[in-house]
This record gives structure tokens, C-alpha cells and sequence, in this order.
């Protein structure tokens, strides 16, 4: 299936890494750090080019052991001039286990810091992209074909283009890949590669890179630069100053990641505090959909909740817990999806255990057969928001009771503010559906709880302080915000279904509302000049915020987006008046 990873593996020849399945050797014999120094950075004019500007973008064709990368940082961090923030783009089809990385870079001792803030940051080995963050030196990983670059959003300044030898491993160096190589490159950008075979030479003038030869490495006696000779339109990034409205998940979100770029936010929020809608309830569940077919739905919750988990360890005051989520099948046709959706996972991301291994998970008897999610859990919403709008410091202006009206002209407005949001600002052809959604909050002393959260048509978290919170009802188009009891015995009758336990007595709970798109997806990205989206997050807001704060902020900066291009497309307002047009309608 599309999600499966085929790890790579190696050996070494005479203390060289090298790759069977490929029969070549992963650097030349002369020295891995030398080879990247010489041909990479020396043939993209390297660390010169870079030197005072804001950001500068690298794009690199084969990830590999990541040595290129590793270079490429000690370069920049040794650099007084070098640019504000550094973004290092990466395909790679078959990457390193974490143990196989570890012992490759161990030859390499004096990459020995960057490898290891590397190594504690690797992601799991499953496809799509990983952003992953060091500071000012950002590392976006997408694992998969190298045909995958024609679905990525950037701008590179420079590129390496690399690989095993063309003649070992022809689908890194096709036409097509130069093309979508070409269509990456910004203005003026220019691309280094250790090799000289003629069908790259060709493509390179074909997709638009003027060409030279030059003085190669080791045993290599030539290789190439060239630079882009299209005419590209650059990007202006605006003045780095926003209005948020909302501070729930979505605006809180937004803010921490424009404020860690450097940006001035005004947030304005109508309550008198933050995180009082739904980012109010007392807990959440956070954890990925998996799909037989690697569905866009299922693609994009594996970015959004392995983005959110690497967002989070930035924020100790957020109070989450990777417990574990069981997702219980409710029949033998759903308990067969499930087994095909995680063939070819890694068990840490999912993986579908047996009644009596769910049972040992949850620490109580389960009924059912499921998923195990690993590194899932459980967040208290309201403490992610404090903690997000407490890492913005001073460049966040709060204005809370302080609803708006009208939109400022000429500002950059982030609307974060769930089913208000097209009111401020219409999204064509956009049909939002309000939905009432109440928990009910059992004792843990009232019965045997889990200590994980189990879902099966509804869910079940384990106690967070003293409390098990069970739900939630699903009420289109209802407006009662009162608590009613034929809610509670709703979720207590999901409550039986998931762990076949009674429990009686009066119930507390907690009424809050949503705003849903018709596909089940949240409206993330530019509705019009000056005015972006990041609402109607369902019942998915903790997985879905920071992910779509970091699309923002990253369209805002003129950034590599951290997904692929298909996918921001399935989030983008601009979607429904698409749709809108195929089908023939009118606004």
C-alpha cells in the first residue's frame, strides 16, 4: 500500500557504505563530508550565496544517510553571515532505520552534534512528508518515490541533485524528473551534481539549466553546475504583522507558529478567555485514520498527528499523554479493512491486535478486536492553547472580548473563528453544518476504567484527574447549549459498547459546537488577498491546528509547505468553488 516504507539497508566495502540492492556505493570512496563539501555546497556557491538573506530554500533529489544535510548545517551554524533560516527539502524512496542511521554515522565523527539531534528527531519510516525542526534550520522530509516531486510546493535556491549512478538507478535522473526539478526552482537557482552522463546533461539544458562542467571529485574527473535560465516570479513575503481572530485551538495554533517566525500578532478573541468553545473540554483524543487504500483522508491525519506530536515537545506545558488509542472494530467487514489498512505499517504507528491483546493494552476486558495506535493518546485542549499563545512572549497582543466585525483593509487576517469565520470573509460555494457535540464525564471511581482510550463508535478516555470523559453526541443543526440527559444516556450507552459496563447516577458533562465541511475536512489556506482560513475542524481540532497553522504560516513566508501539494489542495477554501465549477453550478 501506498503508506509501506521499504527501508534501506547497506554494507561496507573497504569502510565505504554501500547498497546491494542498487550495487553502488552511497558517497565516493574518498570521503563521504568531503565529497558533499565539494560537489554540493562548493558547486551551489555555498555558503556565499546565502549569506544575508532571510531565508534560502535547498532542494536535494536522494536523502540517503543524510550527510549532505548534516554538511550543509555544521556550514551554515559555522557561518556569521549565513541567513536568518535555512529550509533543506529531501525525497528519499528507502530511508535508514533509526539503529542502521546511527551506526552509518558513526564513521563520520565530526558531524557527530548534528547527528545526533538528527537521530532524536527521526520519524517513523511511513510515507508522505516529516517537517522536522532544528531551530532555524528546517528539514522536510518526504518519504517516497523520487516521482513524488512533482507534488511539492517550493522555491529552491540551490539544489543537489543525487543519487546512485544513473546507470544503477535511472528513475532519480529521467526527464521527468528534471522537469519537476526545473518547475522547483526559483529565480536564478542553481544545481551541482557529481555526475556528467550525457542524458543528464541533456536534460538539464532541456528543462531550462544552463550548464558547466568542472573539476570532480576523488576519482570522478568532472561533474556539473548549472543555474535556472527561466524567468520565475519571486515572492514578496508581507509585512510580518497579523490579525488572528479566535483563540481556540486554530487561532492559538496560528499565532505560535507566525510569532516563532518572527512575526507581530494581534489575536482577538470574543470571550473574555482563551480556549472556551470546544478547545474548552476537559480532555481529547488525538490519533491517524488508516485506510486499505491510503486515502487522502487517511494521508493527511498521518501528517497532521505526527506534526502536532513534534509540535508539542516544543511546549512542556501542554499536558498530553501518549497512552495508546484502540480502535475497536464494530464488524467483521470493518475488523477485515482495519487488517489491510496497516499492512505494511510499523507496529510504533499502527498496527490491529486481537481481543486479548486489546484487553492488555487497555488493562481491562475489551470486547472487540482492533487498532492499536502506539504513540496516540490524549491532550487537555485547553492547556495546548495556554501553552501556545505563552511561546508567542511579547510579539502576541492579546485583545480578548473583543468580537469583530469587519475585517481590517490592507491587514493579513488569519480567521480562526469556526462557523463565524465565513461571515467575516464568504468562501464560494462553501456549506458549513454547525454541530452540537456533548460529553459526559464519569468518575473513574464509578467504574473499572482503561488506561488507554478505547473508540468503537464512540470513546472512552482513561482517567485525567479523576475524571473519564465519554462521548460525544454528533447533533447537526441543534442549538441547545444546555446539557440534557437524553446526551448522557447516549454516550453511556457508547460507553456500554466499549467496555460493557453500567453506570448510573447523575451525570456531568459539557456542551460545545463545531462547524464541519461537507467533506469531513478542515478549510486551511488563502481565501482571498490578505485573508486566509483555518477553520471547521470538526471534531479533529488537536490534530488538525498545528499542521494547518504550519501550512499558513508557511504560504505567508513564501516557505516550502510541509505536504505535499495534493494535499493542501484537499484543505484549500478554493476547493469548493472547484468543485462547484466541475459539477457546472453558480455561486
Amino acid at each position: 500500500m501506498a503508506a509501506s516504507i521499504v527501508p534501506a539497508r547497506y554494507e561496507l566495502r573497504n569502510g565505504t557504505p554501500y547498497s546491494a540492492s542498487y550495487g553502488d556505493l552511497y558517497h565516493s570512496a574518498g570521503g563521504g563530508p568531503a565529497q558533499a563539501h565539494h560537489v554540493f555546497l562548493a558547486g551551489n556557491g555555498l555558503p556565499g550565496r546565502w549569506a544575508h538573506r532571510e531565508r534560502f530554500v535547498i532542494l536535494e533529489t536522494g536523502f540517503g544517510m543524510g550527510l549532505n544535510f548534516l554538511v550543509t548545517w555544521r556550514a551554515w551554524k559555522d557561518d556569521p553571515l549565513r541567513c536568518r533560516r535555512l529550509h533543506f527539502v529531501s525525497i528519499e524512496k528507502h530511508p535508514f532505520m533509526l539503529d542502521d542511521l546511527r551506526a552509518l554515522h558513526r564513521l563520520y565523527p565530526e558531524l557527530g552534534a548534528e547527528a545526533s539531534e538528527l537521530h532524536a528527531r527521526w520519524p517513523l519510516l511511513v510515507s508522505g512528508a516529516h517537517r522536522l525542526e532544528f531551530g532555524d534550520v528546517v528539514l522536510t522530509l518526504f518519504f517516497g518515490d523520487v516521482a513524488q516531486l512533482r507534488d511539492l510546493r517550493l522555491s529552491a535556491d540551490a539544489i543537489y541533485l543525487d543519487g546512485f549512478a544513473p546507470a544503477k538507478n535511472p528513475d532519480m535522473w529521467t526527464h521527468q524528473v528534471l522537469r519537476s526539478v526545473s518547475r522547483l526552482a526559483a529565480r536564478d537557482a542553481t544545481l551541482a551534481t557529481w555526475s556528467v552522463a550525457g542524458p543528464v546533461r541533456e536534460a538539464l539544458e532541456e528543462t531550462g539549466f544552463a550548464f558547466e562542467k568542472r573539476a570532480g571529485f576523488g576519482t570522478k574527473r568532472e561533474m556539473l553546475t548549472a543555474r535556472n535560465t527561466r524567468r520565475v516570479d519571486s515572492q514578496s513575503v508581507p509585512e510580518r504583522k497579523a490579525i488572528v481572530i479566535g483563540a481556540g485551538l486554530a487561532g492559538a495554533a496560528v499565532c505560535e507558529r507566525l510569532c516563532a517566525r518572527g512575526w507581530e500578532v494581534e489575536l482577538h478573541e470574543r470571550r473574555d478567555e482563551p480556549a472556551q468553545e470546544a478547545s474548552g473540554n476537559h480532555a481529547g483524543t488525538f490519533h491517524p485514520i488508516v485506510t486499505p487504500d491510503d486515502s487522502i483522508f487517511a494521508r493527511l491525519t498521518r501528517a497532521a498527528t505526527l506534526y502536532a506530536l513534534r509540535n508539542w515537545e516544543r511546549l512542556p506545558a501542554a499536558r498530553y499523554d501518549q497512552c495508546g488509542v484502540l480502535q475497536l472494530a464494530r464488524t467483521d467487514k470493518e475488523m477485515d479493512a482495519q487488517r489491510k489498512a496497516v499492512a505494511g505499517l510499523p507496529a510504533d504507528y499502527a498496527q490491529f491486535v486481537e481481543r486479548e491483546e486489546a484487553s492488555r493494552h487497555a488493562g481491562v476486558p475489551i470486547a472487540a478486536s482492533g487498532l492499536w495506535f502506539a504513540q496516540s493518546g490524549w491532550i487537555k485542549p485547553r492547556s495546548l492553547v495556554r501553552a501556545q499563545l505563552a511561546a508567542c512572549g511579547e510579539r502576541l497582543h492579546r485583545r480578548f472580548g473583543s468580537p469583530v466585525e469587519k475585517l481590517e483593509e490592507g491587514a493579513t487576517v488569519i480567521l480562526a473563528n469556526s462557523a463565524e469565520a465565513p461571515k467575516l470573509c464568504p468562501v464560494p460555494h462553501l456549506r458549513l453544518r454547525r454541530v452540537r457535540g456533548q460529553l459526559t464525564y464519569v468518575s473513574a471511581e464509578a467504574l473499572e476504567p482503561p488506561r488507554v482510550v478505547v473508540l468503537r463508535g464512540g470513546m472512552v478516555l482513561p482517567p485525567i484527574d479523576g475524571v473519564c470523559v465519554v462521548g460525544a453526541t454528533y447533533d447537526l443543526e441543534d442549538e441547545d447549549a444546555a446539557v440534557r440527559e437524553d446526551s448522557h444516556a447516549g454516550n453511556l450507552e457508547r460507553l456500554r459498547n466499549i467496555l460493557g459496563v453500567e453506570v448510573r447516577g447523575k451525570a456531568e458533562g459539557r456542551v460545545s459546537f463545531r462547524a464541519v465541511a461537507p467533506d469531513r475536512l478542515p478549510v486551511v489556506g488563502k481565501i482571498r488577498d490578505g485573508v486566509y482560513g483555518a477553520f471547521a475542524y470538526g471534531s479533529r481540532g488537536i490534530i488538525w491546528s498545528a499542521l494547518a497553522a504550519e501550512i499558513i504560516a508557511s504560504e505567508l513566508e513564501g516557505e516550502p509547505l510541509p505536504v505535499e501539494g495534493k494535499l493542501a489542495d484537499a484543505l484549500a477554501p478554493r476547493r469548493f468553488a472547484r468543485r462547484a465549477e466541475s459539477r457546472g453550478s453558480r455561486p
